[in-house]
């Protein structure tokens, strides 16, 4: 570490609030939310992470609405769910950690059955054939008009209000993956042609707004940090998009952004950095079940695991804009973190290494590890969809199923 280096133990500002170092649990799907209820299961999910020594643990995928879910298991981020999340909140905060609420939207990314979903056609930037339905016999996607849009921006800044009083020191846009917002963002989705479609600018119009609204909302009481997908994978947006959507984002005011890639339908192993496992966990719902195989026959096959594997796309980015940036792309080690440090990023975020020991952070800094016993099998992803939620099969670290029950809510 060079003497302008900072430290990854040492504290980070970013907007309103200062972390107290720069490790940051990333936002993994932890399917802990059953019927869309917060559980005790969820809740020690990131109690455990805050106790170990992260600096900030974000709640994934918190709907914006009930028709935001892409399967039934997600909180909605609503009135009635406020006294749980803070039950969350004030488990992380106990340990001197910070709670980040990942707000999104499914738009046509959505597996809930007909019952459920109350729209006949799912909603997007545009309309027509949609892939993701295929599965669950919605074949077709809404385009989106302008009443509909201030409908769904309302429903952001919502959230977001709501987060801030359940006791969240942050909240996360989700701008990437295919879900809502990146469905306007991306090639692959958005083929409008009036303000809101087109080139990059035009794509990054109605998110840009969305932000703008939320760091109206909550931006000097909370975080507003982004999430976003720096290139599709192989077809759609690529890196110089992702450049602009990152110099978008610095303009609007965005207090950091959370680099990703890929996409969940088009490219997860652009995302995942490796392949998924032949022998994945079986998922209760038949829906997902048959959605994991299509996509399996869709990816390239044994994609091997290198440690930050996202390195050469995020240094692009981070030379394109000076906002703070949080790296995700799989560090594994002490090694892994100095790299990223020293690449001039301000933040680290981890998924799998804090999956399988959420002491990972600790750890590293009392230096009794140095490397992650995370092998990036990627069976903790498919995990997500049995009833113990998210987890890994080789960690100590064990979930207990009962927890997450509708009837176990903190």
């Amino acid at each position: 570490m060079n003497a302008q280096q900072p430290s990854a133990f040492g504290p980070l500002k970013i907007g309103p609030i200062t972390l107290r170092n720069r490790f940051i649990k990333a936002a993994t799907n932890e399917g802990m939310a059953k019927g869309g209820i917060v559980t005790k299961g969820l809740s020690q999910f990131h109690e455990r992470v805050a106790e170990g020594g992260a600096a900030m643990s974000t709640v994934a995928y918190c709907a914006t609405s009930p028709d935001g879910r892409t399967f039934t298991d997600q909180a909605i981020m609503d009135d009635a769910s406020l006294p749980d999340f803070r039950a969350l909140t004030d488990a992380v905060h106990k340990h001197g950690a910070a709670a980040c609420a990942q707000i999104t939207h499914a738009g046509s990314f959505t597996f809930l059955d007909k019952d459920t979903l109350k729209t006949s056609r799912p909603l997007s930037a545009s309309g027509g054939f949609n892939k993701v339905g295929v599965v669950s016999g919605r074949f077709l996607k809404k385009r989106m008009n302008r009443a509909e849009m201030d409908v769904m921006a309302d429903e952001f800044v919502a959230a977001a209000v709501r987060a801030k009083e359940a006791g969240f020191d942050a909240v996360e846009l989700h701008m990437g993956h295919g879900y809502f917002l990146s469905q306007f963002i991306s090639k692959l989705y958005n083929k409008r042609r009036d303000a809101y479609g087109g080139n990059i600018a035009k794509r990054m119009k109605f998110p840009s707004e969305v932000l703008g609204r939320v760091l109206d909302a909550v931006g000097k009481d909370i975080a507003v940090v982004v999430k976003f997908s720096m290139t599709d994978g192989p077809k759609g947006n690529q890196i110089d998009d992702g450049m602009a959507i990152a110099r978008q984002l610095e303009a609007d005011g965005a207090h950091m952004a959370v680099l990703s890639n890929g996409m969940n339908v088009d490219s997860i192993t652009a995302m995942f950095g490796s392949s998924l496992p032949k022998a994945a966990a079986k998922p209760s719902n038949p829906l997902i079940g048959l959605a994991m195989k299509v996509q399996a026959m869709m990816e390239p096959k044994e994609v091997v695991f290198r440690e930050n594997y996202l390195r050469d796309l995020s240094l692009q980015i981070r030379g394109a804009t000076d906002m703070p940036l949080a790296y995700l792309g799989g560090v594994q080690s002490l090694d892994g973190v100095e790299q990223a440090m020293g690449d001039g990023f301000d933040a680290i975020a981890m998924g799998r290494a804090l999956i399988f020991d959420p002491n990972f952070v600790n750890d590293l800094q009392a230096g009794s590890i140095s490397q992650s016993g995370c092998s990036a099998c990627n069976r903790c992803v498919t995990m997500m969809y049995t009833p113990g939620g998210t987890s890994c099969i080789e960690s100590k670290f064990k979930p207990d199923p009962k927890l997450n029950t509708i009837g176990a809510s903190t």
